[in-house]
């Protein structure tokens, strides 16, 4: 796939190393964004910069921009202050921070929806300053550890089923050529560093008969955050599951393992 949000000419450059991708193919997006392990990340101006040369905005319209965090903030406060400025408070002395601000560079339309349903939540209930409710869980989880996963209804619904053998063995080769998973969760970037057999990804499923150009699976994910209400409309994935992404998993009896593959809660 190819960056939906090219820079022009005269934005700032960064040629760094890419983002290493451990054989995680979900990675592809940050490619073309700074190295969050290099010795040196680029500050919030540069940043910024990156973001305007995109034309990037928030929920509201206003133009996205980073600005540093000189402490930590609450959530609320978080949510309702990108919403009302449009400035990001990111630390960048942190790898989760500098994952957060690629993911931001990367799928702008997804965390624009995702901080505008914080923010309206909470000016329409005060007590979530408080008292996250169900759909800010749901959407904290994605935000975290979120999963975009593309493909046709019936593998779709075999992923939310927890049919794992069924998905990836039997119908392994459709999984491959129609499906396709992108980490946009920066707590799972982060994970997905140094990953382990457990790994599990909450997944936001998104119908399509084959994989999204970048830019039209960051529209259709934002589009989807509609349906995300309760934690549960997020299924787990353990992404050492994913073809491709665990050397193991070419073996039909990986799938075995329930206590990484769990059944559904009810079977």
């Amino acid at each position: 796939m190819t960056n939906a949000y090219p820079a022009p000419e005269a934005a700032p450059q960064h040629t760094g190393p890419s983002l290493p991708t451990a054989g995680l193919a979900a990675l592809h997006p940050y490619r073309a964004l700074p190295d969050p392990l290099g010795a040196v990340f680029p500050d919030t101006g540069f940043l910024s910069a990156l973001a305007a040369a995109r034309d990037l905005r928030n929920g509201q319209g206003l133009p996205l921009s980073f600005t540093s965090l000189p402490a930590m903030l609450k959530a609320a406060d978080y949510e309702s202050g990108i919403w009302r400025t449009g400035a990001i408070p990111v630390q960048l002395s942190t790898l989760h921070d500098r994952l957060n601000a690629l993911a931001w560079l990367a799928f702008p339309r997804l965390k624009a929806a995702l901080n505008a349903a914080h923010a309206r939540a909470l000016l329409a209930n005060p007590k979530e300053a408080r008292w996250r409710g169900r759909r800010r869980d749901a959407l904290t989880l994605l935000d975290e550890m979120g999963m975009l996963v593309t493909g046709p209804a019936d593998l779709l619904h075999a992923l939310a089923a927890r049919e794992w053998s069924g998905l990836f063995v039997q119908q392994r080769e459709r999984v491959i050529t129609e499906m396709s998973f992108t980490a946009v969760g920066h707590g799972l970037l982060e994970k997905a560093m140094t990953p382990y057999p457990a790994l599990t990804a909450k997944c936001l499923l998104i119908e399509a008969p084959r994989p999204l150009p970048w830019s039209a699976l960051d529209e259709a994910a934002a589009a989807a955050l509609a349906d995300v209400d309760v934690p549960a409309a997020l299924p787990p994935l353990p992404i050492c599951g994913i073809p491709g992404w665990w050397e193991d998993n070419r073996r039909a009896d990986f799938y075995d393992d329930r206590f990484i593959f769990r059944p559904p809660r009810d079977a």
